[in-house]
């Protein structure tokens, strides 16, 4: 009979051991998957032309939809749905809220559904920018923040201090113009 208890309380050790370890991986692999989408952006937005042309005067993208810029494995590309904006400064409160231009929306496999205010059916993950000319150096030096996010209430996360949550990702990135 002692026995039996040792090997039914040792067993229950174990399934808990397991349901902890499962619960772990899954964190572990949403936190994963929200660092690479902000990669993905950080890295588009980089991408954009931020430079001097041959007589040295500034060249800058203020156009580009990111939202339209094609994707990797086999995503579409979305209809349309951002403004355009490119490296235009951001407005404030971006990564607060879904400003067109600085935000796209996901599904759970990273295909971007759509920008814009509206949030679209399907979407898992929601991928908010900031674009901000450098205090010191406005004319020349701009300063990316990528912000993604499950779509779900942030609660007291959403409001002012942008504090990354458990399975979201936060980078931040600095871009100076180069001479071509």
């Amino acid at each position: 009979m002692f026995a039996t208890v040792i090997l039914a309380v040792a067993l229950i050790s174990l399934a808990e051991l397991f349901a902890l370890s499962t619960r772990a991986n899954y964190s572990s692999k949403a936190n994963t998957f929200a660092a690479m989408l902000a990669r993905q952006k950080m890295e588009q937005l980089r991408g954009l032309t931020w430079g001097f042309d041959t007589l040295g005067l500034p060249l800058s993208d203020y156009t580009t939809d990111l939202s339209d810029i094609p994707q990797v494995g086999g995503c579409p590309v979305p209809e349309g749905g951002g403004s355009g904006v490119g490296l235009s400064p951001s407005p404030q409160g971006t990564l607060l809220t879904n400003i067109p231009g600085y935000v796209d929306y996901l599904n759970q496999y990273g295909c971007v559904l759509g920008g814009g205010a509206t949030i679209p059916d399907g979407t898992v993950y929601i991928r908010r920018w900031t674009v901000e000319p450098l205090p010191t150096n406005p004319n020349n030096t701009l300063v990316f923040q990528v912000l993604v996010t499950r779509r779900n209430e942030r609660g007291a996360a959403g409001e002012g201090n942008i504090a990354r949550l458990p399975e979201e990702a936060r980078l931040m990135s600095v871009k100076t113009r180069k001479t071509t």
